[in-house]
């Protein structure tokens, strides 16, 4: 019986993708936005965290608790009361979780994550069949799903508790369907309408996995005008389907507006990426996208500790930037200008450069730096990839390859670059790139070492996003430390006045007794003068990711 190669491929990178993704899955502590889809997806609230007094950690971490009694319902009122997030992805982890056990009482963090690296894997083959039926050969589609299996990029979105892998392959389907419809406007026959159907029904699916899908759909639209434009289509048959697509897409997507604006908190959950722009701000958003670029193909351990891996591996990212991507380029040029690549090539492109371009008018029009969130690129990143693919394909099939009076066979370069994938999927594992915005682990440790009396752990707060920071530096105190002295928590809730948490934290301190270690941890309000009298650590400790704090010891 002959094996199919392809099938053999796809399943080995597939493997390949899924080992990357589950590696050492739980070894990082979990930031404030997975700890929104672990508390929303159980059908917990955040809004039951007691604040402006004293809790200690149990109570704190109580919306990590799974309950017997919670439904699908309850994701749904709880996520559209205090997020901004529609709930396809949720609903999933709802009932994901409930297949793995509880860690000290806690849900899973392995197990959240595990169904974002789950789909994540989807990816590869679904790659394949976007490669195949944009390129229609094997090779281009094999290529593609190589590097989505190692792309670091990928791996980052694939290890979090989160929607963007979800939505990758919503993307990518729409992809397809965009495809389709542009060959049924080459041979200018009608789409056909289980196209149509599918399209909306993934349109709409995709919006209700993540609201920045809808920057797929523009992009979309408006390379199908330009082709028709070129070619002078204008068939109203063809256009009237293509009419239907979007009103079905547009219903599906008006749906949330009503959820989207009964939300009171989703303008303070977006803050963080809107604000004016001086100085440096100006040029920042152009280094922020280009480095989620870079980060699509080569990502070396520039995060490490060891401050010479660092130069070391910035100094081998840059070699290899200026080695690889004429490579690409020119096998883009390649497809660009051959009759039989070119029009896929085209559309890919000017989907990914369309795209881009309403990154920079979000950003530079709206004041909506959407660079900001280095994820939010996965709108556009399967194009990305199947474009990548299909240039490492044309490099494989030259037996020469000359870059900068280096010659290497076409199959050995594609091999060196499969191989920094690998390596840049590593880094990524191993937290050495890509780390996490917020570090309790490290956090929790400087705690412990040196405090060792009773610790208040205080906090401003606004939105839920800085109840997961206090999240997570109590579920490392939970898991590592339950016999360190008694800790708790004060969050001071913060609204318009400032003053709040001022007295919030005045009048807990007059409560407690001493001795007691104050933590003042990204504390945006005045300290109270009863603050005052306790002494200023005045020793140096570490900076760690996402926690501004000092230390105040009330003896």
């Amino acid at each position: 019986m002959k094996i199919n190669r392809g099938l053999l491929l796809i399943l080995f990178w597939t493997l390949i993708a899924l080992i990357l993704r589950l590696s050492w899955l739980d070894s990082k502590p979990p930031w404030t936005d997975e700890f929104s889809t672990l508390v929303f997806s159980l059908g917990n609230s955040f809004l039951r965290v007691p604040l402006d007094i004293p809790i200690d950690i149990d109570t704190l971490l109580k919306p990590l608790q799974p309950r017997p009694d919670a439904q699908l319902g309850d994701v749904l009122k709880n996520l559209f009361t205090e997020s901004n997030h529609p709930p396809l992805y949720f609903l999933l982890t709802h009932l994901w979780v409930k297949l793995f056990p509880l860690e000290s009482g806690l849900v899973s963090v392995f197990g959240a994550r595990s169904l974002a690296a789950i789909l994540g894997g989807l990816s590869v083959p679904a790659i394949y069949g976007l490669g195949r039926l944009a390129f229609n050969t094997s090779l281009v589609a094999e290529m593609g799903a190589a590097m989505m299996a190692t792309s670091a990029y990928a791996i980052f979105l694939g290890q979090e508790a989160r929607h963007y892998t979800l939505a990758i392959l919503w993307v990518i389907a729409s992809l397809a369907c965009t495809l389709v419809a542009a060959k049924s406007q080459i041979s200018q026959t009608k789409i056909p309408w289980s196209i149509a159907v599918s399209w909306i029904i993934v349109n709409g699916l995709g919006i209700a996995s993540h609201y920045f899908f809808v920057l797929i759909l523009l992009p979309e639209v408006l390379i199908l005008v330009l082709l028709a434009w070129r070619n002078h289509y204008l068939n109203p048959s063809y256009w009237r389907r293509i009419l239907a697509v979007g009103m079905g897409t547009a219903i599906s997507g008006l749906v949330w507006i009503p959820v989207f604006l009964q939300n009171s908190y989703g303008g303070k959950l977006t803050e963080w990426i809107q604000g004016e722009r001086t100085g440096i701000a100006w040029i920042s958003p152009i280094f922020q996208a280009l480095a989620a670029w870079i980060t699509m193909i080569v990502l070396l351990p520039i995060e490490s500790p060891a401050l010479t891996i660092v130069i070391l591996a910035g100094i081998a990212m840059f070699i290899y930037i200026i080695w690889a991507v004429p490579i690409l380029y020119r096998g883009w040029q390649e497809n660009l200008t051959s009759s039989q690549t070119h029009l896929s090539t085209w559309i890919l492109s000017g989907i990914v450069g369309i795209a881009i371009a309403q990154f920079f008018i979000f950003t530079y029009v709206f004041g909506i730096d959407l660079t900001r969130g280095a994820r939010y690129n996965f709108v556009y990143f399967p194009a990305v990839i199947v474009l990548v693919g299909a240039s490492l394909a044309v490099c494989w099939s030259k037996p020469q390859v000359n870059i900068y009076n280096w010659k290497i066979t076409g199959k050995m370069a594609v091999v060196l670059i499969l191989l920094v994938a690998n390596l840049s999927a590593i880094t990524v594992i191993g937290n050495l790139g890509y780390q996490k915005y917020y570090r309790p682990d490290l956090f929790a440790d400087i705690i412990n070492q040196t405090s060792q009396v009773p610790v208040l752990i205080t906090t401003t707060q606004k939105t839920h996003v800085h109840i997961g920071e206090m999240m997570g530096i109590a579920r490392e105190f939970k898991l590592k430390y339950p016999n360190s002295p008694q800790t708790q928590f004060l969050l001071t809730h913060q609204d318009t006045n400032p003053q709040t948490s001022t007295i919030a934290l005045q009048t807990a301190l007059e409560q407690l007794s001493r001795p007691l270690d104050v933590w003042v941890v990204n504390f945006f309000a005045d300290l109270p003068d009863n603050l005052q009298t306790c002494q200023l650590y005045q020793s140096r400790l570490p900076d760690v990711d996402g926690y501004e704090y000092k230390l105040y010891r009330c003896r």
